[in-house]
C-alpha cells in the first residue's frame, strides 16, 4: 500500500466513525499508471474496441481529461459490455460486465482507496474479495470451527442474482458512513448508473452493480458488510442461548449453532432483514443441517454441507477423534471433466510437448484450489480421468492404430502429467483460519 493510503487506513484504524472528506487526490497518474500495468496485456476490450495497446498509446490525453473531470465531478463513465458465462452445472448463465480499460485502472485506483478505509471497518467473519484473505480461509475457518466449537447445526445459504439486486440508495448510504467527498461518491454513483451495453442496445442501471468491475467487489462486500455481518454480530449473537459463528465468502456464507432453536430463530428473521435491502435467499442453496461433532455421536449418520466447491462430511481421524472430511463437489468434478475433454479435443492434433504444457497447467490450476487436506481421492480421480482421455485422443490421431497403454506410459515417463498434490497440508488449514 502507499505511504499516503497507509496514512488513510491508520486513521480509519484508529477512529472508527472518522467520515473522510477528501480522498480524490489520492488517484493520482502514479496509480492510474499503476494499475493500468496491473491488467493482463490479453485482456478483453469494452464498448469503446480498444485493445489494451491501444489504451496505453492513448493513456496520457485520456490522463489529463480524466483527473480534471473528476475534480469537476463531471466523469462520464462509460456503459459496461455485458458477456454471458456458464454457471458450473446449470445450463442458465450468469451475467458478466466488462468495463473499457481505461475505467478499469480508474475502478482499481478508487478500490484501492476504499479498501484502505474499509479493511479497517470488516468484520473477520468476511472473507472474499479482500487483500490476502481468500475461499481457503473460509474453508479452513469453517472446518476449525465445526471441530472445535460447540457446533451441532449448519445454516447454509446463498443469494439470489446478489449482484443484480443491490439498491443503490442504500448502497450510497453505507459508502456516506464513511466518505464525505463528493467526488468519490460522485464516481460511484455514475458507475452504477452507466448502463449495460449488450447486442448494441443499451440498458439502464436501476439497481445492482456489474459483476467484473473492480470497483463491484469493494461495493458488494461493503452492501453485505452493513446489511449481514454487522447485524449478526451485534443484533442477533446477543438474543441466542449457544454459540453462533458467522463464514462468509462474498455472497456465500454459512452459519454454524449450537442450538437447533437458535438456528429455527435466525432462518425466520433473516429473510425480513434481507428484504429490507432489496435481497432474496436462493431457495435451492438454502437449507439447515445437523453437523458437527455433536450430530456425529448419534447413530444416524449426519447430512453433508456445500460449500465453496466442496462437499463437507462427518468422519473421525486415525485416532478415532472427529474431524470434518471434505472432497470436491460432484458437479464441481463434473465441470472440470468436461473442460478437461474440450481442452484434450481441442488440441488432440498439437505437438505433444505443446499439449503437456496446456494441460499442465489446467491440472495445476485445479490442484491450486481443490488439493486441500482430505482431497486426495478427489484429485487423483482428475488424475486418472485425464490419462483415460488424452490416451483416447493419442488413439484417434495416430495413423497405426490405437496408442496401447505400454507406449503411453513410455510416453508419460518422457512427458510426466503433473500428479496430484495437496496444497494446502490439514497444518497449514488451522493457520488459515481467521476466527
Amino acid at each position: 500500500m502507499a505511504t499516503k493510503l497507509e496514512r488513510v487506513a491508520a486513521k480509519a484504524r484508529s477512529n472508527p466513525k472518522l467520515r473522510f472528506t477528501s480522498l480524490a487526490h489520492h488517484i493520482t497518474p502514479e496509480s492510474l499508471c499503476m494499475n493500468l500495468n496491473k491488467i493482463p496485456s490479453k485482456t478483453s476490450p469494452g464498448v469503446d474496441g480498444l485493445t489494451m495497446e491501444e489504451t496505453k498509446k492513448g493513456f496520457r490525453q485520456w490522463l489529463e481529461q480524466t483527473l480534471t473531470s473528476i475534480h469537476r465531478q463531471a466523469y462520464k463513465a462509460p456503459p459496461v459490455r455485458r458477456v454471458w458465462i456458464p454457471k458450473p452445472g446449470k445450463k442458465e448463465k450468469r451475467p458478466l460486465g466488462v468495463p473499457c480499460i481505461n475505467d478499469r485502472a480508474l475502478q482499481r485506483s478508487v478500490a484501492d482507496v476504499l479498501n484502505a478505509i474499509y479493511e479497517q471497518d470488516f468484520l473477520p467473519c468476511s472473507m472474499g474479495g479482500r487483500s490476502g484473505i481468500g475461499a481457503h480461509n473460509a474453508l479452513s475457518t469453517f472446518n476449525e470451527v465445526v471441530s472445535g466449537r460447540k457446533v451441532s447445526w449448519v445454516f447454509e445459504a446463498d443469494l439470489k442474482n446478489f449482484f443484480g439486486s443491490l439498491d443503490h440508495g442504500w448502497l450510497l448510504r453505507f459508502v456516506e458512513h464513511r466518505v464525505g467527498d463528493p467526488r468519490i461518491l460522485n464516481l460511484i454513483r455514475r458507475w452504477l448508473k452507466a448502463g449495460v451495453m449488450e447486442t448494441g442496445d443499451l440498458h439502464e442501471s436501476e439497481e445492482g452493480t456489474p459483476q467484473g468491475g473492480p470497483v463491484s467487489v469493494i461495493l458488494s462486500n461493503l452492501y453485505l458488510h452493513y446489511v449481514l455481518d454487522l447485524w449478526f454480530e451485534r443484533k442477533v449473537k446477543p438474543c441466542l442461548k449457544g454459540e453462533a459463528w458467522l463464514i462468509r465468502y462474498v455472497d456465500d456464507f454459512v452459519v454454524c449453532f449450537q442450538h437447533r432453536s437458535d438456528a429455527e430463530r435466525f432462518m425466520n428473521v433473516l429473510p425480513r432483514r434481507l428484504g429490507k435491502f432489496g435481497l432474496k435467499l436462493e431457495p435451492d442453496k438454502t437449507r439447515l443441517v445437523e453437523f458437527g461433532r455433536f450430530a456425529h455421536r448419534q447413530k444416524k449418520r449426519p447430512e453433508t454441507v456445500y460449500f465453496l466447491g466442496f462437499t463437507h462430511y462427518c468422519t473421525r481421524n486415525r485416532k478415532g477423534n472427529f474431524m470434518v472430511g471434505r472432497k470436491t463437489e460432484k458437479t464441481r468434478l463434473w465441470r472440470s471433466f468436461e473442460k478437461l475433454k474440450a481442452l484434450l479435443r481441442r488440441i488432440r492434433h498439437d505437438p505433444l510437448h505443446e499439449q503437456l504444457a496446456a494441460i499442465n497447467r489446467r491440472l495445476q490450476g485445479h490442484y491450486a484450489y481443490y488439493g486441500m487436506g482430505g482431497n486426495f481421492r478427489s484429485l487423483c480421480k482428475l488424475y486418472r480421468f485425464v490419462e483415460r482421455y488424452w490416451r483416447k485422443m493419442l488413439s484417434k490421431r495416430c495413423r497405426k492404430g490405437k496408442v496401447t497403454w505400454e507406449k503411453f506410459n513410455h510416453l508419460k515417463r518422457i512427458m510426466p502429467l503433473q500428479r496430484p498434490k495437496i496444497t494446502i497440508s490439514f497444518w497449514k488449514m488451522q493457520l488459515m483460519s481467521v476466527l
